[in-house]
């Protein structure tokens, strides 16, 4: 008897009908099916009278239940991974254990269905020919404004994951650093309390407030739009992002992608602003 296979299996994000018919054919013919949380798992798999076992793989786990698993597959045995929600290994360690496998010449067979990422791109309104998925924003303030600084000038749109209780504050830093974006923030996809609100940064920010967010959080941002340039001396655009808590380095990427102008002669003005500022105390 050869290795068994690894089947990547999708299943719903919320309603549990977003299911493919061959996906329920794997997890019902598997003899063990690893799941993110094998609770809520086991709703799933009691909805659609599957009695396969069940066994945990989680980010907290990961490595030593991915050997287990490896050993089992190299064993004959096939083996089913699913996720909490949507498609196993996007922003969670499912990755691994499929780069296991591969590296063990394991057989890795994709089943196809949910994803949260594509289903809010579907309906964000917003331009899908190209596109980047960026996981979670940092949760650190200081960051995840790096991190929204590196998207300035971006021609494509972003999705990323957020925490409820951070997405006040991705919103703001939006509109501070890339000038009010058009976004699109998704709560809880294909459940009962479904929430989709598109519009500029600010108009979104606007329904949340005296609000408190709840659920999971796909947010997609739009690509950046050309604007008209200030006529702003060069030194005012450095302090601009330095106010705003940026260290001189970022401070010169920003000017560089808004501008356009060599990094040199950014950094040259940079170091001159702080001299200056230095001098005056």
């Amino acid at each position: 008897m050869g290795p068994g296979k690894l089947y990547i299996v999708a299943t719903p994000l919320g309603n549990l009908e977003d299911i493919t018919v061959r996906a329920i054919n794997v997890l019902k013919t598997v003899p063990l099916i690893a799941a993110e949380d094998t609770r809520r798992t086991r709703k799933l798999l009691n909805h659609y009278g599957i009695g396969t076992s069940l066994t945990s793989y989680h980010e907290h786990n990961d490595e030593m239940k991915g050997k287990r698993l490896l050993s089992k597959l190299e064993e004959g045995i096939d083996i089913a991974l699913v996720s909490d929600a949507g498609t196993p290994g996007i922003s969670d360690p499912g990755y691994r254990l499929v780069r296991l496998a591969i590296g063990s010449g394991i057989e890795v067979v994709p089943i196809p269905g949910p994803s949260a990422v594509i289903a809010v791109l579907s309906v964000s309104g917003l331009p899908t020919d190209s596109f980047r998925f960026e996981g979670f924003a940092p949760p650190r303030k200081t960051k995840r404004r790096t991190f929204i600084l590196g998207l300035k000038g971006l021609k494509k749109t972003v999705v990323l994951y957020e925490a409820p209780n951070r997405l006040k504050g991705l919103l703001e830093d939006l509109i501070e650093i890339l000038g009010d974006p058009k976004v699109v923030v998704a709560r809880e996809m294909t459940k009962i309390h479904e929430d989709l609100i598109r519009g500029r940064a600010s108009e979104v920010l606007e329904r949340f407030e005296g609000r408190e967010v709840k659920g999971e959080v796909v947010v997609a941002i739009g690509p950046q739009e050309a604007v008209a340039k200030e006529d702003i001396p060069l030194a005012g655009k450095i302090e601009h992002y330095t106010r705003q808590g940026f260290s001189l380095k970022d401070a010169v990427k920003a000017v560089v992608e808004e501008t356009g102008l060599p990094r040199r002669e950014v950094y040259m003005e940079a170091v001159k602003t702080r001299g200056r500022k230095e001098r005056l105390g």
